[in-house]
């Protein structure tokens, strides 16, 4: 792991057990809404053992991570571009999922060519969220959690996982989710991400701005980002004559748990290219 300090706070990032060396490519790894780092967990190790320095942050304000939760995806965005300041970094691929594919997309938008590769994993635009979800995240804070596990999953009995076999794919999520909640008692983060998904308005104007490749890394049984919300950005992404590769995954919203091999290959392929 290394901690950097970013906007004057210390911010955690977990490297995949290796010791970060400048001479290497890099991936940051951004995670979702009541996510922390750890959703990464066979992607971060894998491509750390395989060539890349990785960079799975924790957001400010969530798990291990200080400094004020962002309220926007303008602020994250800010937030991984000080990363990279801080790490020495002129160049480095992202990697997002959910709220953190939009962060991605918006540091790429503003990092130009100092990004080398896009990844968004779960991503749509715009990411609306029902006014349900969004009032019981403010004040049903456990249910809203238990709402969107459901609503994230294909399967509530997914196959053996990144995790190990035996693993609760369904518990570990909530118990991810209260351990996010828990660690800022000062804020909301729940609602705060939530808000933020729901307010984000750049993604066309941001999409044509990369300078880099994009992959879009979609489950068709998401029923959190729906593939179909993603195809508006991926024309646009193409007719601003990027180079668009998209992936979906016969899954739901965590890829990365429920499909962990295969989204290991998708990100490891377009890396490579």
């Amino acid at each position: 792991m290394m901690k950097l300090t970013v906007n004057g706070a210390p911010s955690y990032c977990y490297t995949g057990g290796k010791t970060f060396d400048p001479a290497k490519p890099t991936v940051v790894m951004i995670h979702g809404v009541v996510n922390d780092h750890s959703v990464w967990g066979l992607q971060s190790r894998y491509l750390a053992n395989h060539g890349w320095n990785v960079l799975a942050v924790d957001l400010p304000g969530h798990c291990r991570s200080a400094g004020e939760a962002p309220a926007s995806v303008e602020e994250a965005a800010g937030f991984i571009a000080a990363l990279l300041d801080a790490a020495g970094l002129q160049c480095a691929a992202l990697v997002g999922h959910s709220w953190g594919s939009l962060i991605a997309l918006e540091a790429a938008a503003r990092l130009k060519e100092r990004i080398s590769h896009l990844v968004l994993v779960g991503t749509a635009y715009p990411m609306k969220v029902s006014q349900a979800l969004l009032d019981a995240s403010l004040n049903e804070p456990e249910k809203a959690l238990k709402m969107i596990n459901v609503f994230s999953r294909s399967t509530l009995a997914a196959p053996p996982s990144s995790l190990g076999p035996g693993t609760w794919i369904y518990g570990s999520s909530l118990a991810l989710g209260r351990r996010v909640l828990a660690s800022n008692p000062a804020v909301n983060v729940f609602h705060r991400g939530f808000q933020a998904c729901d307010r984000y308005a750049n993604g066309e104007q941001a999409v044509a701005q990369i300078s880099c490749p994009v992959l879009f890394l979609l489950g068709s049984m998401d029923q959190m980002t729906s593939p179909k919300a993603a195809q508006g950005l991926i024309a646009k992404a193409r007719e601003s004559g990027k180079k668009v590769e998209v992936v979906s995954l016969p899954v739901g919203h965590h890829q990365m748990t429920e499909t962990p091999d295969e989204t290991l290959a998708a990100i490891r392929d377009f890396l490579r290219r």
